[in-house]
């Protein structure tokens, strides 16, 4: 089972009978309030992913998401790839409303936990980490295992954080790169334009496991930005996603292109941007980050 801090399906009122209609003194029942962390902890989906995920009859389900659509909660949108299928996600509106859900959770759990000694607490927190982490060995598999989400407050220390850290292991990079991803992420956070700008934060068993930005070059040119996928997140085909949902919020956004900078030494993610239809546009030799490399700059047409 999929979770994210906060909102969890067990500890926080989701378990069968432990609220009736208005769960957490909201207006949404258990049934809707479980579609509404659904639609959060996936950027995009379908109704048919949720029926199958929650087992829910699929003509229940179409009443809750239509009761959501009328009250501006979800948008439903066309498969650019398959035209008879429709994706659903939370709206700005429909975000606010699990927060609401998400913090009055954490309030609640936090209460739940408040009696308890460190000691005590730090024996629970082991006991559930040892539960997840053996049922995730038998249950969770491929892209299912992690969840993507909108940035929370202190993602954008550990997108630079991260960066810093991975690329110094992985090819030697020094803190130039770090420094010039906090100006990355500091400049996004400045200017960011939610109709035209995203941040995609993954999480693997409620970690840090990957992000990807699509920022705004020009009325018809977006870029996409600081792909990472951790170590222990690869091989899931996380990458591949990341890039695939900054692909379709471009599409959406009305943008005509995408370009991205690399180097020709990150060959995992040269064959995720290959995968997804970029192609190599100029190379240019420069020795930056400590390190003589061949910076590549990529399109993809839309």
């Amino acid at each position: 089972r999929r979770e994210v801090p906060g909102i969890n399906p067990e500890a926080s009122g989701f378990s069968q009978g432990r609220f009736t209609e208005g769960l957490l003194q909201s207006p949404y029942s258990l049934t809707e309030a479980r579609v509404l962390f659904e639609l959060a902890t996936r950027l995009t989906t379908t109704a048919s992913a949720i029926s199958r995920e929650l087992g829910l009859d699929p003509g229940y389900l179409s009443r809750i998401l239509a009761r959501f659509e009328e009250q501006g909660l979800t948008e439903r949108f066309r498969s650019d790839e398959d035209g008879r299928q429709f994706f659903i996600r939370l709206t700005t509106e429909g975000r606010n409303a699990f927060s609401l859900l998400n913090q009055r959770s954490q309030d609640e759990v936090a209460t739940m936990l408040s009696d308890l000694s460190d000691a005590d607490q730090q024996k629970l927190l082991k006991a559930m980490h040892d539960i997840r982490r053996i049922l995730g060995d038998k249950s969770i598999k491929g892209p299912e295992a992690f969840v993507l989400r909108d940035p929370r407050p202190g993602d954008m220390g550990w997108v630079i954080h991260r960066h810093g850290a991975l690329y110094a292991k992985e090819y030697g990079w020094d803190e130039r790169f770090e420094a010039l991803v906090a100006r990355i992420v500091a400049e996004f956070i400045d200017n960011y334009k939610p109709r035209r700008e995203r941040c995609i934060i993954a999480e693997l068993d409620g970690e840090g496991a990957g992000c990807a930005f699509l920022v705004q070059r020009s009325e018809t040119d977006a870029q996409l930005r600081l792909l990472l996928v951790e170590p222990e997140a690869r091989g899931l085909g996380l990458g591949t996603r990341l890039v695939r949902e900054c692909v379709t919020f471009a599409k959406q956004a009305g943008y005509q292109r995408i370009m991205l900078w690399t180097a020709n030494v990150l060959t995992q993610a040269r064959r995720i941007y290959s995968k997804a239809g970029f192609r190599v546009i100029e190379e240019e030799a420069q020795h930056r980050f400590g390190k003589d490399l061949i910076f590549e700059t990529w399109e993809l047409i839309l």
